[in-house]
């Protein structure tokens, strides 16, 4: 008999506790009522016939979605989203109270509004574009003005994946690739120019070279240079054949010994 009441005692004290991990919060729920005390970890002691410990998760999570959401144009894209979430601990009495815990069901339904309201003021293209941190942006705030008030923080909208509509996703393509060429060509062209731009420089400078030593040979330095040629020709032991004109000695031609 004491080996049964041992046994009844233990399961009651086993079943009457709870624990609450790290990453975790609890709250009592007495004969329906939700206790506004929240117990982050820990365990938690409580009469198993009156009371149950609901535990929720308070890190962050994500949800994945995929849905098709509206453009500007009127097409439907379709896409895959993750929503970065967390409870707000000290709210989580009023999430369960408010939209139980099934919230994640009531996410997804505030997202698909967001979306659709948010995705038609934009065109599909801008989808696929620099503009997508704008409509990710524009989502999570509208998504804050439902959620937050409620004890859900969205701590991010993530559109990873989108796929527009075959002939629409050609001609972005189609343009990028005129746009790349366009660029290549541009450089092209300006390499071009900045060649013809070189071989002018270099042309002018060979110009001025030419002209500076025209007009730096005046007769009376082309017969000083002659002279000093003469006078170092004199110090060669070589026979020298000179022809002048009485005036100015040229040297015409040279035999060696």
């Amino acid at each position: 008999m004491k080996n049964v009441l041992a046994i009844v005692v233990l399961s009651l004290f086993v079943t009457s506790c709870a624990v609450i991990r790290p990453g975790e919060a609890g709250v009592k729920q007495k004969l329906g009522k939700l206790d506004s005390k929240v117990t982050t970890q820990g365990t938690v002691f409580y009469n198993p016939f009156t009371t149950r410990v609901i535990k929720e998760s308070i890190q962050t999570n994500n949800l994945k979605l995929a849905l098709r959401i509206p453009s500007k144009e009127g097409l439907s894209v379709d896409s895959e989203i993750s929503i970065l979430y967390r409870l707000q601990v000290e709210k989580l009495p009023t999430v369960l109270e408010n939209i139980g815990p099934n919230y994640k069901d009531v996410m997804s339904a505030v997202f698909r509004s967001a979306s659709s309201d948010v995705c038609s003021q934009f065109f599909a293209k801008d989808m696929h574009s620099g503009k997508r941190a704008d409509i990710e942006a524009a989502i999570k705030q509208k998504m804050e003005e439902t959620l937050t008030p409620q004890g859900i923080i969205i701590e991010a909208v993530l559109m990873k994946s989108i796929r527009l509509p075959q002939g629409l996703s050609i001609s972005i393509e189609q343009k990028l690739q005129a746009e790349q060429d366009a660029m290549r060509m541009e450089f092209i062209l300006q390499q071009e120019r900045l060649e013809a731009e070189r071989k002018l420089i270099e042309a002018k400078g060979t110009r001025d070279a030419q002209k500076i030593l025209a007009e730096g040979l005046t007769p009376e330095i082309i017969k000083i240079r002659s002279i000093e040629a003469f006078q170092q020709l004199s110090k060669s032991p070589n026979s020298k054949v000179i022809i002048t004109d009485g005036k100015t000695p040229y040297l015409i031609n040279g035999a060696q010994n």
